[in-house]
């Protein structure tokens, strides 16, 4: 995490000097008037880049320890956690995704579709919470 942080940190920097570099070149460019848009969006990217820095560099301090990728003597199975059970074959997930698809072409086009993904819906997240009390995966 300390790489992450010294990155963000000279990103940061890097990004002021451009912001700064833009400025000037824009001013030049442009006959002594500032050209807003690259200049905010540039300083916008900076301001990003300390955002993210002090984020990690806060949460670096708070957890009280090295993580395994900052510990030179660690094993690559130190940073691999269990992350969870994930449903395996399961197509719920692509029939409610295609169910908030219907819904906001729905809002967007007429409401009668929105109705068709409410129903696509309901019938998808009931399926995808009782998909373990039937068929090949019961318990």
């Amino acid at each position: 995490m300390r790489v992450s942080i010294n990155v963000f940190w000279i990103l940061a920097g890097f990004f002021i000097l451009a912001d700064a570099a833009y400025t000037i070149w824009a001013m030049i460019a442009y006959g002594g008037q500032v050209e807003w848009v690259g200049t905010v969006g540039i300083g916008l990217v900076a301001i990003m880049a300390i955002f993210i820095a002090f984020y990690l560099s806060r949460s670096y301090r708070s957890q009280g320890g090295d993580l395994p990728e900052d510990r030179l003597d660690a094993s690559v199975d130190d940073g691999d956690p269990e992350m969870g059970f994930f449903s395996p074959y399961s197509w719920w997930p692509l029939l409610l995704a295609c169910a908030a698809a219907l819904g906001f072409l729905g809002i967007a086009v007429g409401v009668w579709i929105a109705f068709i993904g409410v129903a696509l819906f309901i019938v998808s997240i009931i399926g995808w919470v009782y998909e373990y009390y039937r068929g090949y995966f019961a318990r």
